[in-house]
């Protein structure tokens, strides 16, 4: 006998916590659809957004190296699917939803423009008088309005809770009155996410040799770990040892995350899943942790994002950007036809914003390429800047 969703539905009475989100309590679609015979609610909203265009142009977007520069570097989709590898775990510990934080997991960052965070801060810049940019926002854009999968709305029609679980940072009373946290699925994904930079940022940053381990042996958590770890294998080669400190570290930082979590929810014995919404954030690290990932992810901003190797090439990905966004704004008939509609709905800046936001690195030079003239146009151009000076 096939197990139906009814099925998956009662499994979920007899395991989940009270206080997770279950399929039976969700608030459901914005637009009314009939339910599946075989999945529930989270598995669906987690099939649409792995079927969607959005997702799979993650390949193709930088995380912290520029896609194509290393065929061993993270790349947003590698990033995506080591947070939902990490927020399974933590919710399968807790006994909370998985299939839910999956969902959020994977959804995360659809938003994201080329070019990382270097991309997002340019688009936000060039968006300073018209609501400005933002990849956690523009993620909800996508899975509500910018993905055209049905015949008689926009987007993917994903749950109230997946869509909860997108605002980020969360806005008290922003979806419910009384909210002041989103669900604990949705704290497990945040958490995840940070704990996925840390640990994966690192190990693309050694292997890159633009971070220098003697550095990270100033912090302490680093320290601690490595010798913990290396103490018993002295002659062990560099890249399995570095391999073994990450692969420990991250296993440390989820195993702090899952105590000190599991005794906060205990501490305040939520009933319900709504009980979480109301109270202060359940799912982090015990505070000597904190403090030391925190240590950590300023090293990695302050050594490693904008070390001088990155950003000297992605200085033309931004001249790219800037270029096409005042091309496309001056001349909205260039913008892909659904861009051009949405020109007249939402204005011609946002149109822009949103067609570059979905655009991979490589369609960015192509695009640019096309219109401007590629690279050797951003060349010429800083050499009459230049004189000019």
């Amino acid at each position: 006998m096939p197990r139906r969703r009814l099925d998956l539905e009662k499994a979920e009475s007899r395991h989940l916590a009270p206080y997770a989100q279950s399929n039976l309590d969700s608030r459901g679609r914005a637009y009314p659809e009939d339910q599946h015979r075989f999945r529930t609610a989270f598995q669906r909203d987690r099939d649409r957004i792995v079927h969607s265009r959005s997702f799979r142009r993650l390949e193709y977007k930088t995380q912290v190296f520029l896609n194509g520069t290393g065929d061993h570097y993270r790349t947003r989709m590698t990033h995506t699917i080591e947070v939902s590898c990490i927020a399974r775990t933590l919710t399968r510990a807790l006994g909370l939803n998985e299939d839910l934080a999956e969902a959020i997991a994977l959804a995360h960052d659809l938003g994201h423009p080329p070019f990382g965070h270097l991309g997002e801060e340019t688009l936000h810049r060039l968006m300073a008088k018209h609501g400005g940019f933002k990849h956690n926002a523009q993620s909800l854009r996508v899975v509500e309005e910018l993905e055209l999968k049905y015949p008689t709305f926009n987007g993917l029609n994903l749950t109230w809770e997946v869509r909860e679980g997108l605002h980020k940072p969360y806005v008290p009373n922003l979806l419910i009155e009384g909210f002041v946290q989103p669900s604990l699925e949705a704290q497990a994904v945040d958490l995840s996410d940070q704990i996925a930079y840390i640990c994966h940022d690192l190990d693309d940053g050694l292997e890159s040799g633009l971070i220098d381990e003697d550095e990270l042996n100033n912090l302490a958590l680093w320290r601690k770990t490595r010798a913990d770890v290396l103490a018993p294998y002295p002659h062990l080669e560099a890249e399995r040892g570095r391999y073994y400190v990450i692969r420990t570290l991250l296993g440390n930082l989820v195993e702090d995350a899952i105590d000190h979590s599991s005794a906060a929810i205990q501490g305040h014995a939520p009933q319900t899943s709504d009980d979480p919404r109301r109270l202060p954030a359940l799912i982090g690290f015990t505070p000597e942790m904190a403090q030391r990932a925190r240590e950590l992810l300023n090293f990695l901003y302050s050594r490693f994002y904008h070390h001088p190797d990155l950003t000297a090439v992605r200085r033309r990905s931004v001249d790219c950007l800037e270029q096409l966004f005042d091309l496309l704004v001056g001349h909205p008939h260039l913008l892909s036809p659904q861009f051009e509609i949405r020109a007249k709905k939402d204005g011609v800046h946002r149109a822009a914003c949103d067609y570059l936001a979905c655009l991979t690195d490589r369609q960015v030079y192509i695009q640019h390429q096309k219109f401007i003239g590629g690279l050797a146009s951003l060349e010429a151009s800083r050499m009459q800047q230049g004189a000019l000076l």
